[in-house]
């Protein structure tokens, strides 16, 4: 039996090529506090890496929590009067869209969570008890945000925490991926942060790009892979808590990355692993981090109402033996 981990990493199969146009090139750098990789195809010589640096800055100063003076952080702070951008715009929609249709498991609204179990910019709470955690529920709940028609922001209650860390990764890629298209660039891969958007195809190969889905006992000085899939046209994203987690200093207790914003829970579901595919890295990625806290058989509910989003989940059954389930489009581009 296959096992996955949130972390996917590439496996690329270039081979050279006389012929210019079908020679891969190659960038690397540093984006959304994590690391990226590019490989495509282009008969222009640009500089393509400050168009990338560019692009990032923008998201960053749309929606980074980490950026203290980005849009986003200064709503956070209370500020009412910011004008939003439509990179803010596009997320906060894409955002409320999953939102719905994961019946709430996908919630921006978490932050408070987020930061109060230490997974923020700020010390984690000593006490977080179920009075503390239905407190802070009481800050929780997309609903309770507006859009404004004049790009504004309402929060019902000031302590309202917004947080697109779950969607503005993705978002940006597909950011990236618009500017190269728009520089003429058709065939190219992505990876940001075990992330892809894969569009065209590999030239050298004449065939979708493969990439590899790494094993979840994979180790990070020696990475390992289960299987590999052909992506075209596709944005990819996993999630899963195999290394993300806190260990409380004081109680010992582990708490887990993904947070249910229904329970206010920061422990495991019975998913422990989730790679979705979807048309743009931003749906993949808001996706995969709900269905590894709604549950497999959420999740799989939800899965039979949504079109072209496909996934791979990896969960405990019942006597904690793990198992896997698969939609039919995930299937269908599995190479081994």
């Amino acid at each position: 039996m296959k096992k996955l981990l949130y972390n996917i990493s590439i496996l690329l199969f270039i081979v050279s090529c006389i012929d210019k146009t079908n020679q891969v090139k190659e960038l690397g750098g540093n984006a959304f506090g994590t690391t990226y990789s590019l490989q495509f195809y282009s008969e222009n010589d640009f500089n393509i890496e400050k168009g990338i640096d560019s692009v990032i800055y923008m998201v960053n100063k749309s929606v980074s929590t980490y950026q203290v003076n980005s849009d986003i952080s200064k709503i956070n702070r209370g500020d009412s009067a910011i004008i939003v951008d439509k990179i803010f715009k596009d997320v906060f929609l894409i955002s409320e869209e999953v939102y719905h249709k994961t019946n709430g498991y996908f919630d921006p609204t978490i932050g408070v969570l987020r930061n109060a179990y230490g997974f923020g910019e700020v010390k984690p709470l000593q006490n977080l008890d179920s009075k503390t955690l239905d407190s802070l529920l009481r800050f929780v709940g997309f609903q309770k945000v507006k859009l404004t028609s004049e790009n504004k922001i309402i929060k019902m209650y000031p302590q309202i925490y917004l947080d697109f860390n779950a969607v503005a990764k993705g978002y940006g890629i597909d950011c990236i991926g618009r500017y190269l298209e728009n520089k003429g660039i058709n065939n190219y891969l992505i990876e940001l942060g075990g992330e892809i958007l894969a569009k065209g195809k590999n030239l050298s190969l004449e065939k979708a790009w493969e990439v590899g889905i790494e094993a979840i006992d994979s180790k990070l000085e020696n990475r390992t892979y289960n299987t590999t899939i052909a992506l075209y046209n596709i944005g990819m994203a996993s999630s899963g808590n195999y290394r993300k987690f806190r260990i409380d200093s004081i109680t010992g207790k582990k708490y887990v990355h993904t947070i249910n914003p229904i329970t206010g829970s920061a422990e495991k579901s019975d998913v422990t692993s989730a790679t979705v595919l979807a048309p743009t890295c931003a749906l993949a990625d808001a996706y995969a981090t709900a269905f590894m806290a709604m549950g497999i058989e959420e999740s799989i509910k939800v899965l039979d109402n949504l079109h072209h989003i496909d996934a791979y989940l990896t969960y405990n059954d019942a006597s904690n033996a793990q198992q896997i389930f698969i939609t039919k489009g995930f299937k269908k581009i599995l190479l081994d």
